[in-house]
């Protein structure tokens, strides 16, 4: 009996020590790379290079955190309310099932969807290449992703949080807005960021819709005009559109440079986005929950 014991001791032992190397292999290949990028990008590092003239990436970065700002404008409130209509409104059925598989079939769509929202924002409608069709063709990727982790988030809360405020008069809406949604909203933003994430990387979905041009007048900010930075129907290369055509299709001498200092200026403002809406979320979380000692 004290040999299977040990035995059993050790094997745990062994596997844990296996498991923490495996981690510790990914966790430095991550390092490794996101250094070799970054250093990479900025080892011929010139100011000139971020400008927001002609030159410089300047005008791409603001395109890219712009269109991100576009996307989950539509994606969170509609992924948000899905998510929330799917675990606390609809009926379980062969139609709810039905649902939750189409759902889960589109958080696996690859970025060709680009070419439906070619078809849709830009064919159909009879407009140019634009940011907020890129932002749209984004949004169908992120929705499903959002409504999925909202849906999660709400159905691993404990029932006493639910049968506590209804058993004190609070309706269901009420119950979901004041009690439910706060206790699940650093699980929601972990979905916003894994949806920011993807809008960030995405190219092909936005080489049909958004456009591979960008002209920003920075003394303009009429939004219909064409050059208004904030005008959401121009054209607007990305970040990571850029990066694709330095690589590909550009004849600068200096294309590789740029690719490389968009490469990690793209990771950096990835990782900056990520930390700064977990802050975000343990403040809207201590804030509501009350501090926690």
């Amino acid at each position: 009996m004290n040999d299977s014991i040990a035995r059993a001791k050790f094997v745990d032992k062994l596997m844990t020590a296996v498991f923490y190397c495996v981690a510790g292999f990914f966790i430095l290949l991550l390092v490794a790379f996101a250094l070799y990028v970054i250093i990479n990008g900025f080892k011929d590092f010139s100011w000139s290079l971020i400008s927001f003239e002609g030159s410089g990436i300047g005008n791409l970065f603001f395109n890219t955190i712009y269109l991100v700002f576009l996307s989950l404008l539509v994606s969170v409130p509609l992924g948000v309310a899905a998510g929330i209509y799917m675990a606390e409104y609809a009926k379980q059925g062969k139609f709810t099932k039905f649902l939750r598989m189409c759902i889960e079939t589109m958080s696996s769509l690859p970025s060709i969807v680009g070419l439906f929202g070619y078809l849709v924002f830009i064919v159909m409608t009879g407009s140019k290449w634009n940011l907020f069709s890129g932002a749209l063709a984004v949004s169908i990727l992120s929705i499903p992703l959002i409504m999925t982790v909202t849906e999660d988030a709400f159905k691993s809360l404990p029932q006493g949080y639910k049968r506590g405020s209804l058993a004190m008069g609070a309706t269901l809406w009420q119950t979901i807005y004041k009690v439910l949604l706060p206790a699940c909203l650093p699980r929601i933003m972990t979905g916003v960021i894994l949806a920011a994430g993807r809008g960030f990387g995405e190219a092909a979905a936005l080489l049909y819709t958004a456009g591979m041009s960008t002209d920003i007048n920075w003394n303009s900010w009429n939004l219909l005009s064409p050059t208004c930075p904030l005008n959401p129907f121009r054209p607007g290369e990305t970040l990571a559109l850029h990066i694709w055509a330095s690589r590909t299709e550009a004849l600068a001498a200096n294309a590789a440079q740029m690719a490389n200092l968009s490469s990690a200026i793209l990771m950096l403002l990835v990782l900056s986005f990520s930390l700064g809406a977990r802050y975000l979320s343990t403040y809207l979380d201590t804030k509501t929950g009350g501090s926690r000692k």
